[in-house]
């Protein structure tokens, strides 16, 4: 499946063929590559580390308390647990790089 097949989207597939055709490695070699790097990022991750990806993003897990809340539908009110959440947060140089393309984008309409 390549990005046309879901609108533009980057799957995983396409950054094995991305390693493939830029670092030299065979297609099983890629396909080993970048599982390991996502592996690495999970396993870490999994331990409570924040992950930083110098010029790209981080990963940053924090934890939410304990919360009560209404459902809408019934007005019920519910407890909600304390868990950990994952965000991303982008670095400067990524958002810089999107914003530039969007830019480039829009002054061809």
């Amino acid at each position: 499946m390549n990005k046309a097949d879901l609108n533009g989207t980057l799957v995983k597939a396409d950054i094995v063929d991305q390693v493939y055709d830029k670092v030299g490695f065979t297609r099983h070699e890629a396909a080993q590559a970048v599982e390991v790097l996502f592996d690495e990022i999970k396993s870490e991750l999994a331990l409570g580390n924040n992950v930083r990806i110098s010029r790209f993003a981080s990963f940053i897990l924090r934890e939410k308390k304990a919360r009560n809340a209404r459902n809408p539908k019934t007005g019920e009110t519910i407890r909600i647990q304390p868990r950990t959440v994952l965000t991303f947060k982008p670095s400067k140089q990524l958002l810089d790089s999107t914003n530039h393309f969007s830019c480039d984008d829009s002054s061809d309409t």
